[in-house]
């Protein structure tokens, strides 16, 4: 299984961007998908994640009301829109597949991640 992320890039504070994620490989319908962050000199940090079906979403509480995910299953894309962006939504941001149950404790699989740089 590949993840492939892209869309990320400088942007002015209040600005959006979109990050998208293609995935090959695998079964992409049957994996929680999930977005994680890792500023500079921080520890990676959990985002947000996404059901298979795409009708449940788990946002941390620093992005709610300005981030959304959402999922195609029949082009095995994950969407990140991103509004009202501040400098602490700085860093890589990579995302995941899980295997299994909601909320999973661990994620089986990883793209290489793209940069965000929020300016203020």
């Amino acid at each position: 299984v590949q993840l492939q992320a892209s869309g990320g890039g400088l942007v002015l504070a209040g600005g959006s961007l979109r990050l998208s994620c293609a995935v090959s490989g695998g079964s992409f319908s049957s994996y929680i998908m999930g977005w994680f962050r890792q500023a500079p000199g921080k520890e990676r940090e959990f985002v947000v994640a996404i059901s298979w079906s795409g009708r449940t979403s788990d946002y941390t509480d620093s992005v709610k009301g300005r981030f959304t995910i959402s999922r195609d299953n029949a082009k095995n894309t994950v969407l990140l829109q991103m509004n009202s962006l501040k400098p602490e939504d700085t860093g890589v941001y990579y995302c995941a597949a899980a295997r299994g149950s909601w909320r999973p404790s661990t994620y089986d699989y990883w793209g290489q991640g793209t940069l965000v740089t929020v300016s203020s």
